[in-house]
């Protein structure tokens, strides 16, 4: 009889071989469920990377939105998600991609996958501002990061230039030995410049130099900010000083940056018609902008211009103390000081018009725009009388600062305009003329031959209801009249005022214009100083 057959060895192998299958279908699941996946990730040259597994299925849709939730339009290429527009430097884009899997595993890991990348576009960053540069020799930037688009100028907005490959580097070509540039540069190609970086050189010096802007000698705007760039940091130059400007200006130093300290004057800024000196702590090389001429010095300064004409006709115009007013061609001058020191010596365009229909014609032949002339002194005696000030016509700075601070507080002389027309031709006349129409018309008496009244026209410059007035005849013997009324003077000892004569009407004083009590005291509330007077034939 044969041996037996071992009862345990079927169940073992059925046991290996099921367990065999068990492992290669573990293995095939995880195969499924991983090559099935999809990722989005950032990328070195596109906004992002789209990748989709063998049993991952197909990409039915891929969004881009920007941090408004804007849409932002893309391209697709080899998974690669690039930007249709460009894109801030910095800004924070949201990408969403739907992925339809395959029938046959859908059933186990949902029919879609959804995919989500928030991603930030890169930002270009300049690693120094502040180039040392040997003699000759072009300045490069550098920059933290390589860039794919460049463009650098001081004007207007610099041509973009696409790179042939990315640089960390960027050479400027031939400059001065000292200058400055803003530079812009782009991380991709899909972005648009970033906001732009001032680059300045100097040339290699074992001391401090100095650049100043605007440049030394030249104009400067009572407003403008007065700059100072040093090649090396301000604290190591000027330790824990301050540059003094004199005359004093109201205003601020501020460190713009590590190398560079800005004034900025607030309020009406430096004094008009003024030369403005910065003095600084210890001697500094000072340059030009090219990097010639430097010398040592302590102290730069500056010519501040006075007002214009034009803007003195205009402030004079608004207030009410010219038969005109100004309406500006554009918007109105803001009612701030800084606005209002801008314009007065950069007047802004503008139209006059007469205030009043029937304006005298000997009245409107006084008037020239943007220049100096009678009526533009008597109105500014006038504002000088008003608020206080010696009448003497001159638009000085106090004068100015009390015009603009007016505008600024939109007050206006309410007394109307007052024009006086004498004819010496017999019989003589002096007309009023008040805010559009004749107050009266009354016989006068203007200079005897050898003293007459001098022809042309004057500004009231004293105005008083009595008071004494003497000089010397023609024969050479003295008078001395006391107790005459209604006194206006235009001109040295000219004044029109009431005197008791007999008649009225031919030359009878020693220059000046004589009325009748009654008319002269009508006349004279009309004439304040600043009021003009024409003699004429």
């Amino acid at each position: 009889m044969g041996p037996r057959a071992r009862s345990g060895s079927s169940p073992r192998l059925w046991l290996g071989i099921v367990g065999t299958l068990a492992v290669v279908l573990v293995a095939f699941v995880v195969a499924v469920v991983v090559w099935s996946g999809a990722s989005l990730a950032g990328d070195s040259t596109a906004l992002a990377h789209l990748e989709v597994g063998p049993f991952g299925g197909t990409v039915q849709s891929v969004h881009a939105f920007g941090p408004s939730g804007k849409p932002i339009p893309l391209s697709v290429s080899e998974g690669r998600l690039t930007p249709r527009v460009r894109l801030r430097p910095g800004e924070r884009v949201s990408v969403e991609a739907v992925v339809r899997r395959p029938g046959w595993d859908a059933w186990a890991l949902g029919a879609i996958s959804h995919e989500h990348l928030t991603i930030q576009a890169p930002v270009a960053q300049v690693s120094s501002r502040w180039l040392t540069v040997a003699g000759g020799a072009a300045p490069q930037v550098r920059f933290e990061a390589p860039v794919v688009a460049v463009a650098y100028g001081n004007a207007g907005d610099p041509a973009r230039r696409t790179l042939r490959s990315a640089t960390d580097t960027l050479t400027l070509g031939s400059h001065a030995a000292i200058g400055s540039t803003l530079v812009y540069a782009a991380a991709r190609s899909w972005e648009r410049f970033g906001r732009p970086v001032r680059v300045a050189w100097f040339p290699d010096s074992s001391t401090p130099m100095m650049v100043a802007s605007p440049a030394p000698g030249s104009q400067i705007s009572p407003s403008g900010q007065i700059r100072l760039m040093f090649s090396k940091p301000v604290s190591e130059v000027l330790g824990s000083q301050l540059p003094k400007i004199t005359p004093a200006t109201p205003g601020h130093w501020r460190t713009i940056d590590s190398h560079t300290l800005a004034f900025t004057p607030s309020g009406y800024g430096a004094a008009m018609s003024s030369r403005l000196q910065v003095s600084m702590p210890r001697s500094i090389e000072l340059t030009g902008p090219s990097g010639g001429q430097a010398h040592q010095a302590t102290q730069i300064s500056w010519a501040v211009p006075g007002g214009s004409t034009l803007r003195l006709q205009q402030l004079l115009a608004q207030a009410g103390y010219l038969p005109l007013r100004w309406t500006p061609s554009g918007g109105e001058v803001r009612r701030t000081a800084a606005a209002e020191v801008q314009a007065a010596v950069q007047p802004p365009a503008g139209t006059f018009t007469w205030r009043y229909a029937k304006t005298p014609s000997a009245l409107k032949g006084l008037w020239s725009e943007g220049e100096a002339n009678v009526m533009t002194k008597g109105a500014v005696m006038m504002f000088e009388n008003d608020h206080g000030m010696t009448a003497d016509g001159e638009p000085g700075r106090q004068v100015w600062r009390a015009l603009m601070s007016a505008a600024i507080a939109g007050k206006r002389y309410s007394g109307g305009y007052t024009y006086v027309y004498v004819h010496r031709a017999t019989p003589e006349t002096l007309t009023l003329w008040h805010s559009g129409r004749t107050v009266l018309t009354t016989p006068a008496n203007t200079g005897i031959a050898g003293a007459e009244t001098e022809l042309g026209t004057f500004p009231v410059f004293e105005h008083i209801p009595e008071g004494t007035m003497e000089g010397t005849n023609p024969d050479g013997s003295h008078y001395h009249d006391t107790g005459i009324k209604w006194i206006s003077y235009f001109n040295g000892g000219d004044a029109v005022h009431n005197f008791d004569r007999a008649s009225f009407g031919t030359p009878q004083s020693l220059g000046c214009v004589e009325l009748p009590l009654q008319a002269s005291a009508e006349v004279w509330p009309y004439m304040p100083i600043g009021t003009l007077v024409t003699i004429a034939l």
